[in-house]
């Protein structure tokens, strides 16, 4: 396991860009490739691009948002005193990478955004507390519970096919959770990658005398800081800063945001992605206990999120090339066309992972990839919960290697990409095979 995990490290050393620089090439290629393979002009090409860039404009939004919200939630003082309680009792590097990749398995699980940041909190804290962790490895270990995001409940295609008018009713229907997330095999699939990914982390940990990186003291700084106002004025009997740490407050339009969302489903409103930020929102508020509290540590989580607001056009206008110049459906057709009903769900994976390379959102990745699957499944007679769950499953296992998600673990560690991608690629070959396993064996249960 050492020399695999060194080789691979070594290489993503050698030759990975920077996440931002990864995207340009991406785009250049995605271009090239809409040219010479589609016959797409260079000047419509261009025009594609750009008419897509701003295209996701809201959805970028609110997966920003998500994010540095699910930053103050997972850094909130309940959660952190849990986080705490775990961490003093791990004592050992590979325990530590156990318990680091099991809180983003969790977390993940529960909700994908919420995962991503308690795993790298936790991470290093580990980092922190416990001699000999190689902290390269105990932030790369806490991503790679991102993964089990595709299994759980923020699962995006699952959620979104459940849902009533959806954008493909017409062609599928609804398919409830019960057929896909929530099916015997995909929960048993979710069982073996959290026993398998944890212990997989930890074997990769450096033995006694290899080289060990440990977290660097200067990164982090735990000491309570003043805020703004109060390192300005010092004063603490005026109004306004009897307002700003009013726990009443806080309390008040929490309960009303917690309110609102018991209405919302009592009407039989159903959930997306902005009542999950509501509602992450409004519990972060009575959690941090106070209005300048809930302030202070979304500024922390905002830090976090700047790669994603800065690259994520990049991703809509390769999207929008892909979909102007039949790129998807050319390589949909590749896979479907090689497909019997009872393979289509595995090659869906195959071409799935593919494509999240270009498109990492599991939302606007369905939206190109989703129509070719659904006809091939109508077409053929296969089941169109597998095809679905196929799709998301390869989005699932390419983010384990996909640069953009790997951001927010890289803006809380201080980190380069090429320090922690080594890990991920052997998650990837192993998760890759749990994956392909559940697909091909689904279809004969």
């Amino acid at each position: 396991m050492s020399k695999i995990t060194a080789f691979f490290t070594e290489l993503m050393r050698r030759y990975l860009p920077d996440p931002f620089v990864f995207a340009i090439l991406l785009t250049l290629l995605t271009m090239v490739l809409a040219v010479v393979v589609e016959g797409r002009l260079p000047t419509a090409t261009t025009m594609d691009w750009g008419k897509g860039f701003w295209s996701l404009l809201a959805f970028t939004t609110q997966m920003a948002v998500i994010l540095a919200m699910g930053y103050v939630l997972a850094s909130a003082p309940l959660v952190d005193r849990l986080l705490n309680s775990v961490v003093d009792r791990v004592h050992s590097p590979r325990k530590a990478i156990i318990v680091a990749t099991l809180v983003g398995c969790i977390g993940s699980y529960l909700n994908w955004g919420f995962g991503l940041m308690i795993g790298g909190i936790v991470a290093k804290k580990l980092a922190r507390r416990v001699k000999g962790v190689h902290y390269p490895l105990i932030i790369a270990s806490a991503y790679s519970g991102f993964t089990m995001y595709g299994l759980g409940f923020s699962a995006t295609i699952p959620v979104l096919i459940s849902t009533k008018g959806h954008a493909f009713e017409s062609k599928m229907g609804l398919i409830p959770l019960t057929e896909t997330i929530f099916s015997a095999p995909i929960l048993l699939t979710s069982l073996a990658v959290l026993i398998v990914l944890p212990l997989l982390n930890a074997a990769m940990h450096p033995k006694a005398g290899e080289t060990v990186t440990e977290i660097d003291p200067s990164l982090d700084n735990d000491a309570p800081k003043k805020t703004i106002g109060e390192s300005l004025l010092g004063d603490e009997n005026t109004i306004a800063h009897k307002l700003n740490h009013s726990r009443i407050l806080s309390l008040l339009i929490g309960l009303v945001g917690m309110a609102y969302v018991v209405m919302h489903f009592m009407n039989n409103g159903t959930m997306d992605l902005n009542l999950i930020n509501f509602f992450i929102l409004f519990l972060g508020v009575l959690l941090l206990g106070t209005p300048l509290n809930y302030v202070e540590k979304l500024n922390e989580g905002v830090k976090t999120i700047g790669g994603i607001i800065l690259q994520f056009p990049f991703y809509a206008g390769i999207m929008a090339i892909m979909a102007g110049s039949g790129l998807v459906e050319s390589i949909a057709h590749v896979f479907v066309n090689i497909s019997t009903p009872n393979t289509l769900p595995f090659w869906g994976l195959i071409s799935s992972f593919l494509i999240n390379f270009f498109a990492p959102s599991g939302g606007g990745h369905w939206v190109v990839q989703g129509p070719f699957m659904i006809d091939a499944a109508n077409a053929m007679n296969a089941s169109l919960a597998q095809t679905a769950m196929s799709v998301m499953l390869g989005n699932a296992w390419n983010d384990l290697v996909q640069p953009f998600w790997i951001l927010p673990a890289l803006a809380l560690s201080r980190l380069k990409l090429k320090d922690i991608m080594g890990y991920t690629v052997v998650s990837m070959f192993v998760i890759g095979a749990i994956y392909i396993a559940v697909i091909l064996i689904w279809p004969h249960l």
